[in-house]
């Protein structure tokens, strides 16, 4: 039985993992996210476990190992807050979740496109207080238009099915080509070719160097006119700067972001009673054709009871063998 802290902890967090857990270790829920300033709150804990925004840096991990850490376990399938070279200094393991619903995370990036293309946020609103007018609601057909999907791991591939069935023609970019997609009717292009052609384009990419700012004002000036935008991947792959210029001239027709570059200081806490101090974020929401959630693409029952599982059985793994289920990092020695 191990001690686990678990960091960036909400109310879902205790109710999946203490089931998945089923009393296997102890675990501790902390709401803090993981910093150097809150990293004194593992106390030792043989295992921690973190979130998409906790800081993972090189000071918290000396410390955490320098207390008995043995275990980095991540709720998440993305590892880019780890400093996965203090981490292997320090002769930590790290895990991570590589999978647990990607319907859950491609269907949300259908649920923007619809609510940008049919204007849902602005409908809503307007009957709630009476007002019927149909002037500025006017969408397009998805049938028939061109869709491209920039990254076709799990989540791109279920994303790039569910556009095909719509009737839309899905062309994709990847370093890697999944045959998946390919049998499915995917095209893959050139990434210059992809941005030129397509009407909407979604992005399912990891954070990568190659990646970091993907979209910009370089990248923006290649699409067409008009284009629809949705980033359900990492908010960095984004410059939000760049694609408020692009709204701004009308050279981007629709935005929809589940992330965002400088989330941390948002996502996941209720400011409903503060000024937003982001310049940048309170300029997106400016906008009437720029839709944001805040990342709650993974937020499903089955998402989370995949993620909650995956965690627990890297932590049973790491204490039975000393080897986590699915490695980002495995234990020195």
């Amino acid at each position: 039985m191990l001690d686990v802290a678990i960091f960036s902890a909400k109310p879902h967090d205790r109710q999946f993992l203490s089931a998945a857990n089923a009393g296997r270790h102890r675990l501790a829920f902390i709401e803090a996210r993981l910093s150097e300033e809150t990293v004194r709150f593992a106390g030792g804990a043989a295992c921690v476990c973190a979130f998409v925004n906790d800081q993972v840096t090189a000071p918290v991990i000396r410390e955490l190992a320098a207390a008995g850490t043995r275990l980095i376990a991540l709720r998440s399938a993305g590892f880019n807050h780890v400093d996965l070279t203090a981490a292997e200094s320090a002769g930590l393991a790290v895990g991570r979740v590589p999978a647990y619903s990607p319907h859950a995370v491609a269907e949300h990036a259908v649920a923007l496109i619809l609510t940008l293309n049919r204007n849902i946020h602005r409908a809503f609103n307007r009957v709630r207080e009476g007002n019927f007018a149909l002037d500025g609601l006017l969408g397009f057909d998805l049938c028939g238009k061109t869709v491209g999907v920039v990254g076709t791991g799990l989540i791109g591939r279920t994303f790039a099915g569910i556009m095909r069935g719509f009737g839309c023609r899905v062309i994709a970019f990847d370093p890697f080509p999944s045959e998946a997609c390919t049998a499915m009717g995917v095209t893959y292009v050139p990434l210059d070719e992809l941005f030129a052609t397509a009407d909407i384009i979604s992005l399912q990419c990891p954070l990568t160097p190659e990646t970091h700012h993907l979209i910009d004002d370089e990248a923006i000036a290649k699409m067409k006119r008009g284009v629809m935008i949705v980033n359900t991947s990492r908010g960095a792959v984004v410059d939000a700067s760049a694609v408020i210029r692009g709204l701004k001239s009308g050279a981007i027709g629709a935005l929809g972001l589940d992330v965002y570059e400088e989330e941390a200081d948002l996502f996941f806490e209720d400011l409903s009673q503060t000024a937003i101090q982001d310049d940048v974020f309170a300029r997106l929401l400016t906008f009437p054709n720029v839709v944001i959630t805040g990342h709650q693409a993974f937020f499903t029952r089955e998402a989370l009871n995949g993620i909650a599982c995956t965690t627990i059985a890297n932590i049973t793994a790491f204490e039975e063998t000393g080897s986590v289920v699915h490695p980002v990092l495995p234990p020195r020695g």
